[in-house]
């Protein structure tokens, strides 16, 4: 059993649409896998994130649609809140950008930077609409990216190339992307981030310290790179009336830029989660303790933000929070960015409506069903595909006939033959004592994967393990037995049920519902992993809804638990169901309807 603590920071989804499953498996579902092996474990894990309310992306909607910023990020987020609820994403809390205690955190921040003189004021040039009669942010401008030549280039970044912009102004042709009008250049004066000085103090060290080796090779080669060809200063503050203000005194009508404040997130986060618990500096625990464990699970066009800014903002805002001037925060320590996913061969697209919206698809598929598929094709290292077969396809004969089939059949020969009592296996066999010993050993071997942020090799050594066991029963076979022998099939049950007992327990972060349902019908109690609760704050002037995370693992440890002979099991019922296979051309269908 362990007793470590590992902060689980997880990307922070704008609150301007709804998720599909390229952002589920991109960093929401295999941050959640994390924190449950680490749960199971004994670890003290603190699992935060929000809806990111700020941004243009969301203004840009909110104008779009009609509304106000504000009703539209109440609007996706409680949506987000709904769906990672019915997705079974164990959040310690999942909240938002707009609370009290973020704009506070944030500024506080802000003001960290700014003492340790880590900020500088620059007046540049910034994209103006004489039309609209104000400064545009970086989002309400397009143009065409000076590197690829992609034509419909933001002015923070080309989606094309992934090429980061310093300002609008490095886009050729650029027009407001509101009215599509011509842009001027006017000055205007911002804060910058002094990259270049934090790098030199510490960053680039940190980036290039061989402690990274656990790192994925994409993630710490993207970053080294990026840091060595050069920083730049870069912009923290824009001209906006949404967001957070800046703490300045003549910056009215400006605020924090989204990319500086949303990592805040993870901090604020911690501190709101901790507050709420009625242990204000328990946070601390996550941040301040050297021992701690940061991971954050974003998608790959977020490694610049989370693998060299954020790091740089904790660097350079020494003493925050702390009686030492010289201490900072504690910094990540694995950023284990996934690749893209598509979708039948396309890029995945909102606007197409291309893509696997996941509270839709949870109206007619259970959540460990889209769980188990989005492991098994998880783009861990390079780009993956969502195939409508394939998910049909994985479903019926890996789980269903390989897992499902496995508990269905052991359960449903004890209740035949047993009257669900679990039998008395008498002396067993080597070969019995060698299969419990594959699955204990096993425990090693998934926990290895597992922490590795290896998801998919782990399913895959689930899955061997699964086959193992229905290779056993074939061997045994219990069904023929009966008819002569009952004590040799009590004892072939008894072992196959043993081996399920810590089979669950190796499957329950990528399926937590039915594993559930089985710890159930194996007759034990309690909750694997606690519960769920969707509970309202109040703060001073406003009130926010956020997901939170209450309960300790039943479990408790990473191994197998014994089914004692004797004991009287529930009725079974049937962990997954067959998917027919006109089900790909009919989801197929309702897309391009």
């Amino acid at each position: 059993m362990s007793d470590e603590f590992i902060l689980v920071s997880v990307a922070w989804p704008y609150a301007n649409s709804d998720i599909h499953q390229g952002n589920v498996t991109g960093a929401y579902l295999p941050a959640d896998i994390y924190a449950r092996f680490h749960r199971l474990q004994g670890n003290h894990v603190l699992m935060v994130s929000g809806s990111d309310s700020h941004g243009t992306p969301v203004t840009v909607k909110a104008e779009e649609m009609g509304v106000s910023a504000q009703e539209l990020f109440q609007h996706y987020h409680a949506r987000h809140l709904d769906l990672f609820q019915k997705l079974g994403l164990s959040y310690d809390l999942y909240t938002h950008t707009d609370t009290e205690n973020h704009h506070q955190v944030s500024q506080d921040l802000f003001m960290s930077l700014l003492d340790n003189e880590y900020l500088y004021r620059k007046t540049t040039p910034q994209m103006y609409s004489p039309t609209a009669g104000k400064f545009l942010p970086d989002r309400y401008v397009e143009g065409t990216c000076p590197v690829c030549g992609y034509q419909h280039a933001r002015g923070d970044q080309c989606d094309n190339c992934n090429t980061l912009f310093e300002s609008a102004a490095e886009l050729k042709n650029p027009r407001s992307k509101t009215d599509d009008t011509a842009l001027e250049l006017r000055d205007t004066e911002h804060f910058f981030l002094d990259l270049p000085a934090i790098s030199d103090d510490g960053l680039s060290t940190w980036l290039h310290n061989k402690d990274k080796a656990h790192w994925r090779p994409q993630v710490i080669k993207f970053a080294r790179n990026f840091v060595d060809k050069g920083l730049i200063g870069r912009a923290i503050t824009r001209d906006m009336d949404w967001g957070i203000d800046v703490p300045i005194n003549g910056f009215e009508g400006k605020v924090l830029y989204v990319w500086f404040e949303a990592v805040i997130g993870y901090l604020s986060a911690s501190i709101e989660w901790s507050r709420n618990s009625g242990q204000p500096d328990a946070w601390r625990k996550w941040w301040q303790n050297p021992d701690a464990r940061a991971v954050y699970f974003v998608g790959k066009d977020n490694i610049p933000f989370h693998a060299i800014f954020w790091p740089a903002q904790l660097l350079g805002a020494l003493g925050l929070y702390s009686d030492n001037r010289n201490s900072h925060l504690n910094l990540p320590y694995d950023v284990p960015a996934n690749e893209f996913m598509n979708m039948e061969g396309q890029k995945i697209s909102g606007s197409r409506n291309w893509g696997v919206w996941m509270l839709d698809a949870l109206e007619r598929y259970d959540p460990d069903p889209l769980r188990y598929y989005l492991t098994a094709v998880m783009p861990e290292s390079r780009d993956s595909d969502w195939s409508w077969r394939g998910f049909v396809e994985r479903n019926n004969t890996e789980l269903v006939a390989n897992w499902g089939n496995l508990v269905n059949r052991v359960l449903n020969m004890t209740k035949r033959y047993f009257k669900g009592i679990v039998p008395d296996p008498g002396p067993v066999s080597e070969v019995d004592e060698s299969l419990l010993q594959a699955i204990d050993e096993g425990f090693a071997a998934v926990a290895s994967l597992y922490d590795a942020c290896t998801f998919r090799l782990a399913l895959q050594e689930c899955l061997r393990l699964s086959t193992l066991v229905n290779q056993y029963l074939e061997e045994t076979s219990p069904w023929t037995t009966a008819k002569t022998d009952l004590t040799a099939t009590g004892r072939s049950l008894y072992v196959a049920l043993q081996a399920i007992s810590g089979l669950y327990v190796l499957w329950a972060p990528i399926l937590p519902f039915t594993c559930q349902q089985l710890h159930e019908m194996l007759g034990s109690e309690g909750n694997l992993f606690g519960k769920q609760i969707v509970e309202s704050y109040q703060e001073a002037s406003r009130s926010h809804i956020a997901l939170t995370y209450n309960g300790q693992s039943a479990v408790g440890t990473w191994l197998r638990k014994e089914v004692p002979s004797g004991r009287q099991l529930p009725k079974p019922k049937p962990l997954f169901k067959r998917l027919d296979a006109s089900i790909a051309d009919d989801e197929l269908a309702r897309l391009k309807s």
